[in-house]
């Protein structure tokens, strides 16, 4: 917990017993690779419910997403599905102030979300540019305490769904990839997306050859 992000506020207090390595959590989880697999568990089974949830018309937006995120990590920690009442940096990098989240994903839902979704029907382009923009501006606004690229390929995957495409690969965003998507972030913050959409373009090829 304590290598990955910065913070400030009670939503970064650590599970007793953990030393320092474990979000205070419902489960009394104090060790890192079990709470990574009950997070893992978790987001499975969620996965697996959308499937046969989400219609290819379904226009997402911010409900949807903490609707999504309570159902992930309810049952581990008590604030999933809230927006973070805490500032956070990784690496450096601001993520946006927390006293400014209701307003940017109000924001993001009704200019980004609502322009870019549903995919049904959408060219490969277009559908690669709808996925960088969703995914860029989700992780720069960074809306939740946890969770926020997880949450963000599930939903790049159901938007691919809806396209037509199978649930995305993602196992090239490693190493120099990591390092390109790292980049494609900061660009982005400056409103440049072709980063990311180069990012995308080589997930959309990793999946169509798997």
């Amino acid at each position: 917990m304590t290598g990955r992000y910065a913070m400030h506020g009670a939503e970064g207090d650590a599970q007793p017993g953990s030393r320092g390595r474990v979000l205070a959590n419902r489960l009394g989880i104090v060790r890192v690779g079990a709470m990574q697999a009950a997070e893992s568990d978790a987001l499975v089974a969620l996965a697996g419910a959308l499937l046969l949830e989400v219609d290819e018309r379904q226009v997402f937006n911010a409900a949807t997403l903490q609707d999504w995120h309570r159902r992930w990590l309810g049952g581990i920690y008590p604030w999933a599905g809230q927006y973070r009442q805490v500032n956070m940096s990784k690496g450096g990098f601001l993520f946006a102030a927390a006293h400014l989240l209701d307003r940017l994903m109000a924001d993001y839902s009704r200019d980004v979300l609502g322009a870019w979704t549903p995919c049904a029907g959408m060219d490969e382009g277009r559908l690669v540019r709808a996925l960088a923009l969703i995914h860029a501006e989700f992780i720069l606004i960074h809306p939740f305490r946890e969770g926020n690229g997880r949450l963000a390929r599930l939903l790049n995957t159901m938007m691919a769904l809806q396209a037509g495409l199978p649930a995305l690969d993602y196992g090239g965003i490693a190493g120099r990839g990591k390092r390109e998507y790292i980049a494609a972030i900061h660009a982005a913050q400056g409103c440049d997306y072709g980063p990311m959409e180069q990012v995308f373009r080589k997930v959309l090829r990793r999946t169509q050859r798997s």
